[in-house]
């Protein structure tokens, strides 16, 4: 039997495949610290009250038939109203697309914009865009980014590739990587994307912006969240914005995401999700958009939920610290926003107590998993190379006190290298 050349040529998740080897440890009863998925444990954090009352509620008022296409109404409008307090952003309900979650609105940005052989151009590490390249037949132009721009690409990054590219993915706060963009270094490329767009000729497809902005209520410190059409209003017929509640309010399975953006492309996105059926259950949004609405209990939440992911964070971002102090060859970035910490675990071409040299970030993250009980993803997961032994650490399904253990753990683990 043979199937389409895109499902023989799809790769499978790294990250799946890792989960898979740590759910098998923590079936024989090992203590795995799990800083894989980047999901919540509900035992620690708990949807907002208000919003899983609002959800029994809707259910119980006979919310279970099928929703509008576009997502109900009274959503939409509940999101247009946040959008424009929070961030400034003036878009009407019906420039507002809902799903369940952020991921099919992805899938539908590409479906909608790009055609077979286009150019989309996305940093490297981020998440999934080299597999929606493959979904949709486009062109990857993968930037490599560095840490010394915490892992966010630059306006000179990109600009050699802007030229007949259809779209750029960006994503900030970012995942995997926890960092944000700057103020200037966002504004810079959302005037190459101006510029680009001004050259070309009248009926030649823009160059689109993708911005998935999903995790910009979590942010810490001094860290601020910017994005395109704040910063340059002219941007606004070109930029697609992907958000929702999963991350913001740990709300990862009750599957309520959303997208606005300019007119022409977000009825083309509905189209598309219309015939994949990829709605949120009605119930869902019901109480989404009364939870919105309610600004103190929105407020309540993040006050207590933001704090207790900043302290996990810091917690892995210290000890990284002092490990690197004692002269180990580590380092981590201060988390900015999201639920990640990058870490640097420099040790390929170690040897291992039973003589095994670890050579690529693969090796790593399996020797640190099985002699330090530390679950992580390597960078390579999201589209770098495996020679970068960096890491994605995520802090959602891990208690502070796992978490502390582990770095013991992987002091330990560190010390048995030769």
């Amino acid at each position: 039997m043979t199937v389409s050349k895109m499902a023989q040529n799809l790769i499978g998740s790294e990250i799946i495949r890792i989960a898979g080897e740590v759910n098998a440890m923590i079936a024989k009863g090992n203590p795995i610290c799990n800083l894989t998925i980047g999901d919540f444990n509900p035992a620690i954090y708990p949807i907002p009250e208000q919003l899983r009352k609002g959800i029994t509620k809707a259910y119980e008022q006979g919310h279970t038939n099928y929703p509008p296409a576009n997502g109900v109404a009274v959503l939409r409008k509940a999101v247009a109203a946040f959008t424009q307090e929070k961030l400034g952003l003036s878009y009407p309900e019906n420039d507002i697309l809902v799903a369940g979650g952020s991921r099919p609105l992805i899938y539908a940005t590409y479906m909608a914009i790009v055609d077979p052989g286009d150019k989309v151009i996305f940093p490297t590490p981020s998440w999934n865009n080299n597999h929606y390249c493959h979904l949709s037949g486009a062109t990857p132009v993968m930037i490599e980014t560095r840490p010394e721009n915490n892992f966010m690409p630059t306006a000179a990054d990109v600009k050699p590739h802007l030229k007949d590219a259809t779209m750029l993915a960006l994503c900030s706060p970012l995942n995997p990587t926890g960092t944000m963009f700057t103020q200037k270094d966002l504004e810079e490329i959302c005037d190459l994307v101006l510029e680009e767009n001004l050259s070309r000729s009248k009926g030649e497809k823009p160059l689109y912006v993708l911005y998935d902005q999903i995790y910009w209520m979590l942010t810490f410190g001094a860290a601020v969240h910017y994005n395109p059409v704040s910063l340059r209003p002219e941007l606004r017929d070109y930029v697609v914005y992907i958000d929702g509640i999963s991350k913001s309010f740990a709300a990862t399975g009750v599957r309520v995401g959303y997208a606005f953006g300019p007119a022409v492309v977000l009825d083309k996105m509905k189209s598309i999700l219309g015939h994949v059926g990829a709605w949120a259950p009605k119930a869902e949004p019901m109480a989404t958009a009364g939870f919105l609405q309610q600004p103190q209990e929105v407020d309540s939440f993040l006050n207590a939920f933001k704090p207790s992911v900043q302290e996990s964070l810091d917690k892995l971002y210290n000890g990284f610290q002092e490990l690197k102090a004692a002269g180990f060859a580590v380092d981590a970035i201060e988390p900015m926003g999201a639920i990640y910490l990058s870490a640097k675990l420099d040790i390929a071409g170690k040897t291992t107590a039973d003589g095994k040299v670890l050579e690529t970030s693969q090796d790593i993250t399996f020797y640190v998993l099985h002699e330090a009980k530390l679950a992580v993803v390597p960078f390579s997961a999201f589209g770098s190379d495996r020679g970068l032994n960096w890491f994605r650490l995520s802090v959602g399904g891990a208690s502070l006190e796992d978490i502390k253990a582990s770095l013991g753990r992987l002091r330990e683990a560190l010390q048995k290298l030769r």
